[in-house]
């Protein structure tokens, strides 16, 4: 899968970045978790809080969350994926603004959310995250599967689509999710249809050597 923890973030490049919960903690315990992140996310991307709470996955009933955005051009966001223990995402770095501070902003209002709601205290994530360059198209195509595939592989789900907290469906359906960068991927696969048969043909080869798995 590449190259572990490359942490020279530059302005043009792709990565993969995950983590998991503190001590292989359950992460998001119910769906407004999962929606909270995305809607924060959302939020750093500059994204307005109407278009956000106008998706499923991205509504929040606590729109006054005040956490700062910035640039959105400077980063776009191309898959992602919120296991209830880990998670992942296919990002790009657009601009001189590190994604290391998009992380940091989104993760740690996130982290006050949950502490405040399960009324928990610590840490939320285990350690930093990890982070993968991309370099090649069959590499990004391996990962893009990967991360969408992570439900099938951890039997959430028996089919992607199945699975709502992933940007699988985003490329398939039109869930008004404005986090997403569509565009991007289905170019690199070639088309819709190609997205959605590699995803499943690399899954199954990848499984079929064994090289599979991260977390």
């Amino acid at each position: 899968m590449g190259n572990r923890d490359y942490k020279n973030f530059s302005k043009g490049c792709i990565y993969h970045l995950y983590n998991r919960g503190d001590n292989k903690e359950i992460i998001f315990r119910d769906e407004q978790d999962y929606r909270a992140l995305l809607f924060r996310l959302g939020l750093v991307l500059g994204i307005e809080k109407k278009e956000l709470n106008e998706s499923d996955i991205t509504k929040s009933p606590k729109s006054r969350i005040r956490i700062g955005n910035l640039k959105p051009e400077n980063f776009k966001i191309h898959a992602f994926c919120l296991m209830p223990n880990h998670i992942h995402f296919l990002i790009e770095q657009c601009g001189e603004e590190s994604v290391s501070k998009l992380l940091l902003k989104v993760f740690t209002s996130f982290s006050k959310y949950l502490n405040l709601k399960h009324r928990r205290v610590g840490h939320v994530f285990q350690d930093a995250f990890k982070s993968v360059l991309i370099e090649t198209n069959p590499q990004l195509m391996l990962v893009s599967s990967y991360i969408h595939m992570n439900p099938v592989k951890d039997e959430l789900a028996e089919i992607p689509e199945n699975y709502k907290w992933s940007s699988y469906n985003d490329f398939i359906f039109d869930r008004k999710n404005l986090i997403v960068n569509k565009q991007f991927l289905v170019g690199v696969f070639g088309n819709t249809k190609n997205f959605i048969n590699e995803t499943t043909r690399l899954y199954n080869k990848e499984v079929s050597k064994g090289t599979f798995d991260i977390f």
